[in-house]
């Protein structure tokens, strides 16, 4: 038997690259979702996976890689459009080169990526969230809580050593109005920021009446940092909290599940601090046009028990014994009685007649 051909294994690595080479077009746009992605010396290097539609198993899986020359610019191109930046999770439509080395094994080599299929994507998952939400009754559920007319007492969810939680503090202090915070640390921003704010959002549920609305803050950064805000089950915890729930997650594009779901949703911390002190100085003021009003009121009412109490006055006066015997009238009393009529005398009592200037005592005969 005549012994076969044998082939050393680098032989084999360039067999393979080059009919990969000669088989496929010199680029492919590919659809995968990004499992994993790191920066080493510039460059990204990438699992592309793609699950299956039932019960999200992988299906497929490749290793990407995109050169330093090209990542930067890319991942600059794809913020811009998107503004937010390339992460693990995302739907992505790239354009790839299918490159085997010799060493490495199958690799893409992302050499280019249309935005507008990831943006679209995040875009569809929003609004699946918001319509789940909605199909369970929750989305409106904190935006028919009344917001207390004095919100004084705020619990608060940020990072303790944010910016903006610093900026809303500061805001606050600058309305000059008694507020009382107690800081609930969470991590605001990557994997575990979801469940580090329910957490904290479940500390405050456990002592709510001491509270009047929780404030969720978070100061600037990349939009990509805010992708726990358009979670389902951060948003159905805020949806069916029992407190208003105001945000100011300082974006300003686009409008975040969870901004969709609170009571009241502001760009910024500082925009949430000023609402707040806003509405204080409009009870203040309206509590001065009370006070201004009632002052009015009582001197308006005072005015009139004088006017009135100078009427009885002038009218005890007009009926005074005094006034009736300055006019000419006279009083004739008997033993201290009044006479009204002939009958009540009789011949041989003593009367007076009272007059303005003194008075007559007489015989009746």
């Amino acid at each position: 038997m005549e012994q076969e051909r044998q082939y050393s294994l680098t032989e084999v690595a360039n067999l393979v690259g080059g009919v990969l080479s000669e088989c496929l077009p010199e680029s492919l746009w590919v659809r995968a979702e990004i499992g994993s992605l790191s920066e080493r010396g510039g460059h990204a290097y990438m699992d592309l996976v793609e699950k299956s539609s039932r019960g999200g198993l992988l299906s497929a899986k490749m290793r990407g890689v995109c050169w330093s020359d090209t990542w930067g610019m890319l991942q600059a191109w794809f913020q811009q459009e998107t503004d937010t930046a390339l992460r693990a999770g995302m739907q992505v439509l790239l354009e790839v080169e299918v490159s085997h080395h010799a060493v490495y094994g199958l690799s893409l080599v992302v050499v280019g990526i249309d935005p507008r299929y990831t943006a679209g994507d995040i875009a569809q998952q929003r609004q699946q969230t918001i319509a789940r939400l909605r199909a369970e009754g929750v989305l409106d559920m904190n935006k028919s809580l009344t917001l207390p007319t004095l919100t004084r007492r705020l619990a608060i969810v940020s990072s303790d050593r944010a910016a903006g939680y610093e900026d809303f503090c500061d805001q606050l202090a600058a309305g000059g109005f008694p507020f009382r915070t107690a800081l609930y640390s969470a991590t605001m921003q990557g994997d575990n920021a979801e469940q580090s704010i329910i957490h904290a959002l479940s500390a405050i549920a456990e002592r709510a009446e001491e509270y009047d609305a929780v404030v969720i803050i978070r100061g600037g950064g990349a939009t990509s940092d805010l992708s726990c805000f358009d979670q389902y089950n951060l948003c159905n915890h805020c949806a069916q909290f029992p407190l208003p729930v105001l945000t100011g997650i300082g974006h300003t594009r686009d409008v975040s599940v969870l901004d969709t779901v609170a009571h009241t949703a502001l760009k910024t911390p500082t925009a949430v601090a000023a609402f707040l002190t806003d509405r204080m100085a409009a009870e203040a003021e309206r509590i001065r046009q009370l006070r201004q009003r009632l002052g009015r009121t009582a001197e308006h009412q005072i005015l009139v028990r004088r006017h009135r109490i100078e009427l009885l006055r002038q009218r005890l006066e007009a009926c005074s014994p005094a006034r009736i015997y300055a006019l000419g009238y006279s009083l004739l009393t008997v033993e201290g009685r009044v006479v009204r009529s002939v009958a009540d005398v009789r011949r041989g009592q003593h009367v007076t007649t009272h007059l303005a200037d003194g008075e007559v005592r007489s015989v009746v005969e």
